[in-house]
C-alpha cells in the first residue's frame, strides 16, 4: 500500500480533488502515528502538574488549559506499549473529542510531533486482523507515507467517555 500523500502547504505532490483528510503525525518509539489534524487545537510542551486519583492507568495528570481542567491520556499506555521517560522532544496534542458526554477537550501525551500531512482515503486499508480487537479499536486505518508505515488513530477509542467524563 503506498499512500500519495505531502506534507500539508507545500507546493506539487498531489491534486487537491484526490486529498480527503489532513493529519497530524507523531512517534510513539519507533511507531508513526497520525490524527485528523482538525480535531488538534494545539501543541504544548510536557508539563507535570496534578494526578488524578483513582484514574485509569491511561490518565497521568490534568492540566490548566486557560481555566479549564484538561485530562491528559498517556497515548503510549492505551495502545499497550511500554512506558518510555519524558524527554525535550514529548510533547501534548491538546484535541477536541466527540463523546457520549458532549464535546470534550482532552490532552494526549506522545513522544515527538512530526508533520502535518494529506491523506487520500482511497489509499487507507483497515487495521490488520493480527492487531485484535482491542487494538483495532484504537486503529481507524494503515497507510504508507514515505516515512513508513502509518497507523491512523480513532480519536473516539483512545478518548472514551469515562475518561473524557471524569474531569469538565
Amino acid at each position: 500500500m503506498n499512500a500519495s500523500a505531502r506534507p500539508a502547504g507545500r507546493p506539487g505532490g498531489m491534486a487537491a480533488s484526490s486529498v480527503d483528510e489532513q493529519y497530524l503525525t507523531f512517534a510513539l518509539g519507533d511507531g508513526l502515528f497520525a490524527i485528523p489534524i482538525l480535531a488538534v487545537q494545539e501543541i504544548r510542551g510536557w508539563e507535570r502538574v496534578s494526578a488524578i486519583p483513582r484514574a485509569p492507568d491511561h490518565v497521568l495528570v490534568v492540566i490548566n488549559l486557560r481555566g479549564a481542567v484538561v485530562p491528559v491520556v498517556d497515548v503510549r499506555s492505551r495502545l499497550g506499549m511500554a512506558a518510555r521517560d519524558v524527554t525535550s522532544t514529548t510533547v501534548v496534542i491538546v484535541v477536541r473529542v466527540e463523546t457520549a458526554g458532549g464535546l470534550s477537550t482532552v490532552g494526549c501525551v506522545v513522544d515527538a510531533v512530526s508533520d502535518v500531512v494529506n491523506i487520500d482515503a482511497a489509499v487507507v486499508g483497515p487495521a490488520p486482523d493480527i492487531c485484535g480487537t482491542m487494538q483495532r479499536h484504537f486503529v481507524r486505518g494503515v497507510t504508507s507515507l514515505e516515512q513508513g508505515l502509518v497507523m491512523l488513530l480513532d480519536l473516539h477509542g483512545l478518548v472514551d467517555s469515562s475518561v473524557a467524563g471524569r474531569v469538565s
